[in-house]
C-alpha cells in the first residue's frame, strides 16, 4: 500500500524526475538512505514505471497534434490492431475505448500532409481498420503526464 510518505516521494519525483536522493530526503524529513530504498520499492513495485524528459515537440518539428477515432473488424477479445497502432513513432497514446469508434490514438505530425500520410500509409495498411476520423488540434491550453496524487484514493493506507 502507498502511504503518505510514499505520495510525497511519488509527488516530488513526478515534478522533477531529475532531483537527487538527499534532496527528496530533506524535502520528507527522512534519511536518503530510507527514501532510496522507499523509492527503489515503489520502482520494483512498478509504482514508478519510469523516467523520461518530455520534449517541447515545436521545437522537434512535430507541431501537429492530433486525435484518430478507429474503427476495426475486430472483436472485443482481440487486441491485435491496438498492438500494431502503439507501434507506429508517430503515435503517443492509444485507448480501447467504447462506442462506435474501437481506439482512440494521440499521434504527433510534423504537418497535415505527414499527418495524411500516416493515415493512409500506416493507419490504412492495418487489415482490421475499417475507417478513421480525425481531430486537429489548434491549441494546447493544458497537457501533462502528471496524476493528481492528492486526489487519489485507491491503494492506499489510511495516514
Amino acid at each position: 500500500m502507498i502511504d503518505a510518505t510514499d505520495r510525497q516521494i511519488l509527488s516530488i519525483v513526478q515534478d522533477n524526475a531529475r532531483i537527487n536522493n538527499a534532496d527528496i530526503a530533506r524535502q520528507v524529513g527522512m534519511a536518503p538512505s530510507a527514501t532510496l530504498e522507499r523509492l527503489r520499492k515503489l520502482e520494483k513495485r512498478g509504482v514508478v514505471s519510469g523516467y523520461q524528459a518530455r520534449l517541447d515537440p515545436d521545437a522537434i518539428g512535430l507541431g501537429l497534434l492530433a486525435f484518430v477515432f478507429v474503427r476495426t473488424n475486430e472483436s472485443m477479445a482481440e487486441s491485435c490492431t491496438g498492438d500494431a497502432l502503439a507501434r507506429l513513432p508517430e503515435v503517443q497514446e492509444v485507448h480501447h475505448v467504447a462506442g462506435e469508434d474501437c481506439y482512440l490514438v494521440k499521434v504527433r505530425a510534423e504537418s497535415t500532409e505527414a499527418l495524411g500520410r500516416l493515415l493512409r500509409q500506416k493507419l490504412g495498411e492495418i487489415p482490421s481498420v475499417l475507417s478513421t476520423h480525425s481531430t486537429i488540434v489548434l491549441e494546447t491550453i493544458k497537457e501533462s503526464g502528471l496524476l493528481p496524487l492528492e486526489a487519489a484514493v485507491g491503494g492506499r493506507d489510511e495516514d
